[in-house]
């Protein structure tokens, strides 16, 4: 069955596609690309933890920051489905050696419904997380203290991704279930505002075996010029401006990928001018050309995901903060595809697949340092942690996977 099928209900009126895919999973190629033209949630429940560290600076999304050693415990979220069987009470709170990857448990930080996806300010003084509900909403979480913020409406369903604006003042998140975007002022305590603009993905047309529009990923550019929605509903990837002023939206570019390929998830390379496309539902990946001067992005060829024929389901790619590689979850494969990237980001070489050591890693993230990579595998509960060599690129198990309910994200700091 394709993954754009009607998503399936949960207790507590949790539903998403994502937790419908989750239930059903159970020699080098290489692609070039021209270069480019120069409800309101109860806030009141608190945490029943101590405090965690202070959070660094937050990195790029899609890319590990640059290897800085860091020694001692470290704080590490974990992103989970609260309506589910089996499923988190909040927010996961542990901690994690950088050295040996190493995770212990911490606790977990209550009044949080279905935190599916975190993300953290680039201060590191707060938290936020969407609520992957039917009325969609997205949360703040104010560090080191962990209090609860409130919660502000995403005006959509089933909001799946968020991100904060480098500049530290917009959110901007995703509805899977309607195909809208949403953007919310962070004032300066941390907390919400009333959203500021939303935008319905209405053209084009669904595409093949989609019944609407499913907005999946919603991030800013390198350059900061523009913000783009990845829909996987759609086969599109819009690129707005953000008056950031306003909080409002202006479309200015659409990138179609071929009919049917269910775009999920776009990383840029560190230089800026190219940026890789997870497609969920053909099972590839695409070299995306990036113009900063108009915010178009023109993608390329599909090239191998590493995993056969049929679907693995891709979830996530990273890219390292040098620019010389890029992973891939493989959910259905339940394996991280390795490639080396090359001609200063212009093209993608399929180097190996390696076991993800869980069932159906939904998330990838990087250590802050860029040395160790954390898979968050949905299916089987648990996270797994690699080492990344430096000069090869090579991931190595780090021990037994950590136990953790329903692990659909994981956020190291």
């Amino acid at each position: 069955m394709s993954s754009g099928a009607e998503p399936a209900r949960g207790s507590g009126g949790g539903w998403t596609r994502r937790r419908f895919v989750g239930a059903l999973a159970g020699a080098a190629v290489v692609t070039t690309v021209p270069a480019p033209a120069a409800p309101r949630a109860d806030p009141a429940a608190a945490t029943t933890t101590p405090a965690s560290p202070t959070a660094p600076t937050a990195p790029t999304a899609g890319s590990s920051p640059s290897p800085t050693h860091r020694s001692g415990p470290r704080p590490l979220f974990l992103g989970t489905y609260t309506s589910v069987d089996g499923g988190g009470t909040g927010i996961g709170l542990a901690t994690y050696d950088p050295a040996t990857g190493r995770i212990t448990t911490a606790g977990t930080i209550t009044g949080v419904g279905d935190p599916s996806h975190l993300a953290l300010h680039p201060d590191g003084r707060t938290l936020y997380a969407v609520n992957e509900r039917e009325e969609g909403g997205v949360t703040a979480v104010r560090l080191p203290k962990n209090k609860v913020l409130g919660t502000r409406g995403t005006g959509g369903g089933g909001p799946c991704h968020l991100s904060v604006h480098p500049s530290g003042r917009w959110l901007l998140s995703a509805n899977y279930g309607s195909g809208s975007v949403a953007v919310h002022p962070i004032e300066a305590s941390g907390a919400l505002g009333e959203r500021s603009d939303l935008v319905t993905h209405s053209s084009p047309a669904p595409g093949p075996g989609q019944q609407g529009p499913h907005a999946h990923q919603f991030i800013t550019s390198p350059d900061g010029g523009h913000v783009l929605a990845v829909d996987l509903g759609t086969d599109t990837v819009y690129t707005y401006r953000l008056d950031q002023s306003k909080g409002t939206l202006t479309e200015v570019s659409q990138a179609q990928t071929r009919p049917g390929a269910g775009p999920r998830h776009l990383t840029f390379h560190p230089g800026g001018r190219y940026a890789y496309l997870a497609n969920e539902v053909d099972n590839t990946v695409v070299v995306c050309g990036y113009d900063p001067a108009t915010g178009r992005l023109t993608p390329g060829d599909p090239q191998s995901t590493g995993t056969g024929g049929g679907t693995s389901y891709p979830a996530q790619i990273l890219v390292t903060s040098n620019g010389s590689y890029a992973y891939l979850a493989n959910r259905g494969h339940n394996s991280l595809t390795r490639y080396a990237i090359e001609a200063d980001g212009a093209r993608l070489r399929l180097l190996d697949t390696v076991p993800v050591g869980g069932d159906f890693p939904r998330q990838i993230a990087f250590s802050p340092d860029g040395r160790l990579l954390f898979a968050a595998n949905q299916k089987s509960s648990t996270v797994s942690v690699f080492h990344v060599d430096d000069t090869s690129g090579e991931l190595r198990l780090a021990g037994e996977p950590f136990a953790s309910p329903v692990a659909v994200c994981a956020l190291p700091l």
